[in-house]
């Protein structure tokens, strides 16, 4: 399943990149999900990113981490653990836009895009799984406890929202 996610995100974000009209229709905008019961953009906006950086490096976490947590929920949920991944990478996209949606429902500028909720979704059910597992981050050369990526992940997210204003 990680695989068609990571297809199907590719050839959607590369679509959007060449036609920004596509891009606007699927970014999630809490004013226009609120007032125009545009509900399909807290889905969609997880299928298009901000550029080809943004699009491989939730591709590439997603790709590390997906395997994982797909191999755990077929040993844990047998036949059910593929639906129960889609439903996690589904529930990571919805919970993701909850501040967002909060936050500017009443603000018609503001828009988001990303799967970072979703991947992040995933790679915290990594580290729920095996917490003491050993992550390697390029150029740092020590390997960090998953528990102590995942503190810092979070800590490093809050910064971002609080300072960021790329909208992703």
């Amino acid at each position: 399943m990680t695989l068609v996610i990571v297809i199907i995100t590719a050839l959607v974000s590369a679509a959007a990149f060449q036609n920004r009209e596509l891009m606007s229709k699927l970014m999630f905008n809490a004013y226009l999900v609120k007032h125009s019961n545009q509900w399909y953009r807290v889905v969609t906006h997880a299928f298009i990113h901000g550029g080809w950086m943004h699009l491989a490096i939730n591709m590439w976490v997603l790709w590390l981490f997906g395997g994982i947590v797909e191999d755990s929920l077929e040993v844990y949920r047998g036949s059910a653990g593929l639906f129960v991944y889609g439903a996690l990478y589904l529930g990571g996209i919805l919970f993701s836009t909850l501040p967002s949606y909060g936050r500017h429902q009443d603000n018609f500028s503001y828009n988001s895009l990303g799967a970072s909720g979703a991947t992040a979704a995933v790679l915290f059910s990594v580290i729920y799984l095996n917490p003491t597992m050993n992550l390697y981050l390029m150029f740092i050369p020590i390997p960090i406890p998953a528990i102590v990526f995942g503190i810092g992940y979070l800590a490093l997210e809050w910064y971002q929202d609080k300072k960021s204003n790329d909208n992703i």
